[in-house]
């Protein structure tokens, strides 16, 4: 649903209505106002068909880019078949995001290892703009990160790019997600009567988006524990992670090495040095905001990240990402 309005109103689209594809049970003549009546407007969002997917109606439309919001498994079987037949893939699923296979076994594909697979992943890009930027521009296959990751990913890359953190200390992440970042399917653990009033942890050392840390941070396991925590809103994720400097820090130090790493991110927040971000700061937008206190002894440092994890956590990256893509401003139909 975030994916749509996002494409509704992109200003870039306009006069061009995105194709909405699903499975044939549930798209067979459901129009998009029926499935997210969310979307309900004046500009004939409400009448736009949501169609069973078929390669040849993407064909018949003459189509540039596929998002692919789509479980795991299926998104292992379509992007490479989309990109045999000269489509852009967007995924927000996990299937393309790690290139290490012990990372990937989490999701215990079937078809690892395939010289398919192995193909495909080669020509897959990690979707974090502030990291990948140049990659992005001209990939044929964009893997968009997950949401716990990008909160992790953009607090920590700043310091560890310049070798401020001390490994041998390690860090810890404890990450807080709304019910949202488990998807709209119901299960025990996310309805209200366990969720409401209450906090809890999950997927502790074998959650899926810790291969991503590593890759993308370029870390060891034992260099950072990620603990994710189910919190009792509807969507945003706070994590907040422990570190300590190998040397003697001042705050305006480590707040200059944020500002220049995201000079030109557009969707990163840098709070000054001792102001930490909250949820309802950053929910309901695109951005990642980033703040930090550093203690007394100028070593121990407390860096909190705040996004909200339907947007720059999935949807609003991924439309960022194709922003990138097409050479349009980053931040186009999201600021």
């Amino acid at each position: 649903m975030e994916l749509a309005r996002l494409l509704l109103r992109h200003p870039r689209l306009q006069g061009v209505a995105p194709l909405f594809l699903g499975r044939a049970e549930t798209a067979r003549h459901s129009t998009l106002a029926e499935l997210h009546p969310h979307l309900m407007d004046n500009n004939g969002s409400c009448s736009l068909k949501v169609e069973p997917f078929s390669w040849e109606l993407l064909r018949d439309h003459d189509l540039d880019v596929l998002f692919l919001a789509t479980p795991h498994e299926q998104s292992r079987e379509m992007a490479p078949e989309a990109i045999e037949r000269g489509f852009r893939v967007i995924d927000l699923s996990g299937a393309w995001r790690l290139n290490e296979a012990q990372n990937r076994a989490v999701y215990k594909f079937e078809d690892e290892g395939s010289a398919t697979a192995v193909s495909v992943q080669a020509k897959s890009v990690y979707g974090m703009p502030e990291l990948h930027r140049e990659e992005i521009k001209d990939a044929e296959l964009v893997a968009n990160p997950g949401c716990y990751a990008t909160s992790i990913i953009l607090a920590l890359k700043p310091l560890l790019a310049l070798g401020w953190v001390d490994l041998d200390r390690g860090i810890v992440s404890d990450s807080k997600s709304g019910v949202s970042g488990a998807g709209k399917t119901p299960s025990a653990k996310t309805h209200f009567m366990y969720a409401a009033d209450n906090l809890s942890a999950y997927g502790v050392f074998g959650h899926r988006h810790t291969g991503e840390l590593l890759e993308q941070l370029d870390l060891h396991s034992e260099q950072i524990i990620f603990t994710p925590h189910l919190l009792p809103i509807p969507r945003g994720i706070l994590s907040t992670i422990y570190l300590s400097c190998k040397e003697t820090k001042q705050a305006a130090e480590i707040e200059a090495c944020y500002r220049e790493f995201y000079q030109d991110s557009p969707m990163v927040r840098v709070f000054p040095a001792g102001q930490l971000p909250q949820i309802q700061y950053s929910v309901r937008t695109n951005y990642c905001d980033v703040g930090f206190h550093l203690a007394p002894d100028g070593r121990r440092c407390v860096i909190v990240s705040c996004l909200d994890n339907l947007l720059k956590g999935a949807a609003g990256q991924a439309v960022q990402n194709l922003n990138v893509m097409h050479g349009w401003n980053e931040s186009e139909g999201l600021a």
